[in-house]
């Protein structure tokens, strides 16, 4: 059977997000996930001079992803190629993998959305798809051998379920040897952590990488049931078990470490159990490596460019693919210390970088995808070359508060409307809507509409890249004002769901 990918994704429901393919886990039928794996390689193919005879794949801990991964396996074999199964290692780690071998690799997750829903990242051998490789994807026509697959799209149960050929442990050996190796020895000797570990896939991974680094771990809040950990939108349950865990005089822990679902994304907390966002730790990780070109997108902090610690700093739209190409043609231009960071924690280094030239083995060598475990090492360090703990670090930085929260239930077209709507009208409408929130003083259409107001306040609404909901970010010099601007925006914007599905609703302002 030959499949249009582009018309499968409008008619399965299960659409591009970030790196891949994303939706509601029972709309990931087999027929889908295999289809998109073999548009994937497709692509991948004309991407390559070598025959791609060799791909890496890995998957999360939620319920859905093993009979996903193996559908996964069994595209590649398809496509006539071998499976790797790295099996259920971290996103990063199974990233770092794909490069080292120079082969493509794949991961079954869903990140930090909830269980009913997955995904599927796709990564080229020279690192993650950006978002001209997704159009090039979905223009792809792939042949289906629809006798594999029932009349509900599921692999035939008489389906030989072969066994593919693992890795034997060695894109998690890799990916730990990559720090050992740049760090010195006992770099995070002294050092309490507790490691929340949830569901994350890269639990193991990471208590055995701290503890070889000489930190002592405590291991915290294990489960066997997945829970969806977003590092952005950090859940009140979370807030609560960190500040539980951090209680004591003195505090037991210097830090709470964790990550999102798929191990891509950092979640830290200070020795009191308060949460730093991930635009804060990026600022401090970039710091630690004495970078001269840091990419990051809008949404972040502009304590970044406050700090003064920069050479050059380059603001994109949201997203690490958009990141990931301003960071290659930085390096392009010839920045030599090149890093990038996301308002979530997710952090990416786009070159090498030599940390300690007496004592290092070799440089952090570039890793040009999200990941948690340089924010979660060089914060602590920072930290303890400054000689203060966590909580104080945050004084060394401009102050500036962000918040953020979304809409769910947002029609996209709807966002789509009045993005289009706002972008396309006078700043003096912008101005008219926003009235109460005082005078502007510039507009930023880079992603979405960003606001920024005479007295350095900014809101930033935008909808989401991969779901039916309308996201807010607000910035300012106190919490209680990034607070208030926030309730006052999602305020607004309900107005305009309200009013799409009654239009006798009245507009507030």
């Amino acid at each position: 059977m030959n499949v249009s990918i582009d018309q499968l994704m409008n008619r399965s429901g299960v659409k591009f997000g970030t790196s891949g393919a994303r939706g509601l886990a029972v709309d990931m039928t087999d027929f889908v996930c295999f289809a998109y794996t073999i548009g994937f390689l497709q692509y991948a193919a004309t991407c390559s001079t070598n025959q791609i005879d060799r791909v890496a794949t890995a998957y999360d801990l939620r319920s859905s992803s093993p009979r996903i991964a193996r559908v996964v396996r069994e595209a590649i074999r398809y496509f006539g190629a071998k499976p790797i199964d790295c099996q259920t290692v971290p996103t990063p780690t199974v990233a770092l993998y794909g490069l080292s071998e120079k082969i493509p690799a794949i991961m079954v997750t869903g990140s930090h959305i909830p269980e009913d829903r997955n995904g599927i990242k796709f990564h080229l051998p020279n690192g993650e798809i950006l978002k001209k490789d997704e159009s090039e994807i979905r223009k792809q026509i792939v042949i289906v051998p629809d006798q594999l697959f029932d009349q509900n799209g599921m692999l035939n149960a008489d389906q030989e379920n072969f066994t593919a050929e693992t890795d034997h442990g060695e894109a998690k050996r890799r990916y730990i040897d990559r720090y050992i190796q740049a760090f010195p020895s006992g770099f995070l000797s002294g050092f309490r952590i507790g490691l929340y570990e949830h569901s994350a896939v890269g639990r193991d991974l990471l208590y055995e990488l701290y503890t070889e680094l000489g930190a002592a771990v405590t291991r915290l809040g294990r489960s066997e049931s997945f829970i969806a950990v977003d590092t952005e939108a950090v859940r009140d349950e979370d807030l609560f078990l960190a500040g539980k865990w951090a209680a004591g005089d003195p505090p037991p822990f210097d830090a709470i470490l964790a990550t999102d679902g798929d191990g891509d994304r950092p979640l830290l907390f200070d020795e009191h159990g308060e949460w730093i966002r991930g635009d804060i730790t990026g600022i401090l990780t970039s710091r630690f490596l004495l970078a001269d070109c840091v990419v990051t997108p809008v949404s972040s902090s502009t304590a970044l460019e406050r700090s003064g610690w920069f050479k050059k700093i380059i603001r994109t739209k949201i997203g690490s693919p958009y990141v990931i190409e301003a960071m290659q043609h930085a390096v392009s231009q010839g920045d030599q210390r090149v890093v990038g960071y996301e308002a979530n924690g997710g952090f990416l280094t786009a070159t090498s970088i030599l940390l300690d030239e007496e004592e290092s083995k070799r440089p952090l060598s570039p890793l040009p995808t999200r990941d948690p475990s340089i924010v979660h090492i060089a914060t602590l360090r920072h930290a303890k070359e400054v000689g203060v703990p966590l909580s104080e670090m945050i004084r060394y930085l401009p102050r500036r508060i962000v918040m953020s929260d979304r809409l769910p239930n947002f029609p996209q077209e709807l966002s789509k409307h009045k993005m289009e709507e706002l972008a396309t009208g006078s700043d003096e409408m912008i101005q008219l809507v926003f009235a109460t929130f005082g005078e502007l003083q510039t507009i930023d259409h880079t992603d979405g509409i960003r606001m920024t107001f005479v007295d350095q306040d900014i809101v930033h609404i935008r909808p989401s890249g991969n779901a039916p909901e309308l996201r807010c970010y607000t910035e300012a010099d106190t919490k209680e004002r990034a607070a208030s601007l926030l309730y006052r925006t999602m305020a607004i914007i309900d107005t305009w769901r309200r009013r799409n599905q009654n239009e006798t609703y009245p507009y507030l302002s």
